[in-house]
């Protein structure tokens, strides 16, 4: 088994990553490396996409091309890297083949929120700080009650839009650019039980960002000025989670926000380089 790995600049990765899943249409494993992402494809030598044709994908945004051998107990560590992790107390979010978990939260009448999340197709697992980050500012969010709208823009494998159904978001309608990302946020809803509107957009090029009273928006530095940019179809929404930044890009993103929309800095969440913000209206 090889892993071929290509690094991007981080300003340019949603345009490489557009490029590159023409030529592996299966996914691309996504690994956030700071100034630079690095998206890897795995197979025999003889499956593997080119190398010119990889380079010739990524563009001006080419960093580095890396080609590592896998050990034959890959599968079995890919597994052991994907593991439960509990939010807040109160959602509990795992891979299909971890047990669901025993007990209750943090309050002994609370049982957890239990999710499942096959990670084998899309980003997202809920372990990833990003990730993790706005689910805790979801669960800081007032109850919806009754049931409100919640847009998840860049669902990846759907684990924030399949949470926000669970703690009462409703209806709740999911976009991803990648055609990997829907099928996988469809079927980990499915197998969540969750009622979910999950389809393909794109951010960049189709115009206004749809809305709604809640939206929540995981994606990197670039995409979400460009949302800032382009705006919401529609009224903006009242409170809006942003998370995929770096430290230091939080305050451009709340200023852009703030600027455009009238949206302004409720709370900010921090762990290791990452940062999430919620702001309303």
């Amino acid at each position: 088994m090889i892993r071929l790995a290509i690094r991007v600049a981080r300003d340019d990765a949603e345009i490489a990553l557009a490029e590159l899943l023409e030529l592996a249409p299966a996914g691309v494993e996504e690994v956030d490396r700071g100034d630079t992402i690095e998206y890897a494809v795995y197979g025999a030598e003889g499956e593997l996409p080119a190398l010119p044709d990889l380079r010739a994908a990524a563009g001006a945004a080419l960093v580095e091309v890396t080609t590592t051998h896998v050990g034959d107990d890959w599968a079995s560590r890919w597994r052991d890297f994907h593991r439960p992790v509990t939010v807040g107390g109160a959602l509990h979010v795992r891979p299909p083949w971890a047990d669901a978990p025993a007990g209750s939260a943090d309050k002994a009448d609370r049982q957890l929120i239990d999710i499942v999340i096959d990670p084998n197709q899309a980003f997202g697992t809920g372990a990833h700080d990003t990730t993790r980050l706005c689910l805790e500012a979801l669960l800081a969010l007032e109850n919806p009650s009754p049931p409100t709208p919640l847009v998840d823009l860049g669902c990846g494998s759907g684990v924030l839009a399949i949470a926000a159904a669970r703690l009462g978001w409703g209806p709740v309608l999911a976009i991803d650019h990648e055609h990997a990302a829907v099928r996988a946020a469809r079927e980990n809803a499915h197998v969540n039980g969750v009622q979910i509107e999950v389809r393909h957009g794109d951010l960049r090029h189709g115009g206004p960002a749809p809305s709604a009273p809640t939206v929540v928006a995981n994606l990197l530095r670039p995409l979400l000025e460009h949302v800032a940019h382009s705006g919401f179809e529609g009224a903006p929404p009242r409170v809006l989670v942003v998370s995929g930044l770096l430290r230091a890009e939080a305050d451009p993103i709340a200023a852009a926000f703030a600027a455009a929309h009238g949206l302004c800095e409720r709370e900010r969440r921090e762990s290791g380089e990452w940062a999430a913000l919620t702001l309303a209206r």
